[in-house]
């Protein structure tokens, strides 16, 4: 069976299928549309499986807080004062057993419509990737969509008490919800008595608006008032609901679960409920959002993650790059620290945290970042995922209303992107078939997909001819295919003679290649990479 390499795309379809002209900072769904579901054609979704995609990580699908009213159809409506935006926060779920209804055109059959759009995705030979929000809900959390026999959070919480193993929140007796911004609202008071603990581990009934103020945090069974000791109890409350949740959208078709902020859940939920999802769904995949590298070999081994979030090495290290911050040479000290699990990291240039390329605050051209696009792409076997848009060069710089102008796309508010409602420019089908021709590269190729790698930076001092502050180079090897892969992050053409070991192909085991050393010349453009096959 051919191995694959994971490339994932991640969309907003809130946002993906809005051509609304003229949106304005805050409107209404009624001001400012969103897109559907139903957006997702069978020939969009062909599209993006022919340009190299094998994955499709669908943000924002489940039910959460929002300010538009669905009272109409039994949905309980959110009070504004916990809700970020007019559309809402996709990470402050109120029903993690319903579709937002926001995705839908027809609200009463909104299940319906996400079931069809997981048939359709995987006809087109895509799998299915959903978010699975496990640290924290929303303050108002209510499930009129949940199986027969299913109990929502909190239920039969002891209110009295600030900490229970069996309780789903942490509570603060004595003291009324009380955040630095006013919970009045046109005359509506929002009332929350005891306070819970918020999702960012924020346990004080004062969050402030820089806290996830719309959530609060799920107990696991570790007591923070105790040092965050975890109770003696092997599974507790939460751990059951959890696990219900993901077993319950496995059985629905999800292929498998991007775990959100999945670090403030303790490793042995994982270890828990991951093994319990495959035994009866072997092929599900499960990506954690991680940030603390200290803890990235206990969340695979012993939390069976199947991928982790690249963000604070490899994406912090070329975005570093690509703003003359870092030099090139520095990947490798990056990818030397997670050698031994290198193919078991998620890299990325771009997601729904993370500002845009082509914003100001970030590189300000989306052309800059080609180089580091190869490097994230084919350095190994591991997933990479690009962000809607980013193919597109969409710049972000929308102050769409909640989030304010800061280079990211708003996950809070209806709003329609520039890069998908106007007509694209030709330096924008410029840059979409370069990421078409990488992308279908890195499955194409054996020696991207499983292949073995090689890093030429010690061997490549500066000189005349290679400068590691701007070019970084390696080889990917697999059976008869050998590549040689150089990105040229300098803002000029260079002219370069890398130098190729003979070590380089002894450990490849290449018999019949000449085994002294070589130098090969090639000539890179400015923000480029070159792939070039080696005769073997």
């Amino acid at each position: 069976m051919k191995k694959e390499k994971i490339i994932l795309y991640q969309v907003l379809p809130r946002l993906f299928g809005n051509r609304t002209p003229n949106p304005v900072p805050n409107g209404s769904i009624e001001e400012n549309g969103c897109g559907k579901l139903s957006a997702f054609t069978r020939e969009v979704l062909q599209e993006l499986k022919e340009t190299g995609y094998t994955h499709i990580w669908y943000t924002g699908v489940l039910e959460h807080t929002t300010q538009t009213g669905y009272s109409a159809w039994g949905i309980r409506k959110d009070h504004p004062a916990v809700v970020k935006g007019k559309a809402g926060s996709p990470y402050a779920i109120k029903d993690y057993y319903d579709v937002d209804p926001d995705l839908a055109d027809d609200v009463s059959r909104r299940r319906n419509e996400l079931e069809a759009l997981i048939r359709r995705t995987h006809q087109a030979g895509l799998k299915v990737i959903i978010d699975f929000v496990p640290n924290h809900v929303a303050r108002e959390y209510f499930s009129d969509a949940k199986p027969e026999g299913v109990e929502d959070p909190g239920a039969s919480d002891d209110k009295r008490v600030a900490f229970a193993p069996n309780n789903n929140f942490y509570y603060l007796p004595g003291e009324a919800f009380a955040p630095e911004f006013d919970l009045n609202v046109n005359g509506n008071i929002y009332r929350e008595y005891p306070a819970k603990a918020t999702g960012n581990d924020c346990f004080s009934a004062r969050p402030s608006r820089n806290d996830w103020y719309e959530t609060v945090k799920l107990n696991y069974g570790k007591d923070y008032l105790a040092g965050g000791r975890l109770c003696a109890a092997p599974v507790v409350s939460t751990w059951e609901k959890m696990l219900a949740i993901l077993l319950f959208w496995a059985g629905k078709g999800i292929d498998g679960f991007r775990c959100d902020m999945a670090e403030m859940v303790p490793v042995e939920f994982w270890a828990y409920a991951i093994p319990r999802v495959k035994e009866k769904h072997p092929g599900a995949v499960f990506i954690a959002e991680i940030y603390n590298p200290d803890q990235y070999r206990n969340y695979l081994h012993r939390g069976k993650f199947d991928y982790l979030y690249d963000k604070v090495g490899l994406y912090d290290t070329l975005r570093s790059i690509i703003t003359g911050h870092q030099p090139a040479k520095a990947i490798t000290a990056c990818w030397q620290s997670v050698d031994d699990i290198q193919p078991q990291m998620l890299n990325f240039l771009e997601n729904h945290d993370e500002q845009r390329i082509a914003s100001a605050f970030f590189a300000g051209n989306p052309f800059k970042a080609l180089p580091a696009l190869v490097v994230s792409a084919t350095l190994n076997t591991n997933p990479f995922m690009v962000y809607f848009g980013q193919e597109r060069g969409e710049p972000g710089m929308d102050a769409e209303g909640f989030s304010g102008c800061d280079g990211r796309t708003s996950i809070f508010d209806y709003w329609s992107l520039p890069s998908f409602r106007d007509e694209l420019s030709d330096a924008q089908r410029d840059l979409h078939r370069y990421y078409r021709k990488i992308l279908q590269l890195c499955n194409q190729s054996k020696a991207i997909r499983e292949g073995m790698f090689y890093d030429l930076m010690y061997v490549n001092p500066p000189s005349e001819k290679f400068n590691p502050d701007k070019q970084y180079a390696y080889l990917r090897c697999h059976e008869e295919e050998l590549l040689l892969i150089v990105a040229n992050f300098a803002d000029k053409d260079a002219d370069l003679n890398v130098f190729l070991p003979a070590h380089a192909f002894e450990t490849f085991g290449i018999k019949e290649a000449p085994l002294k050393d070589s130098f090969f010349p090639l000539r890179i453009k400015a923000y480029d990479a070159a792939i070039i096959s080696l005769c073997r």
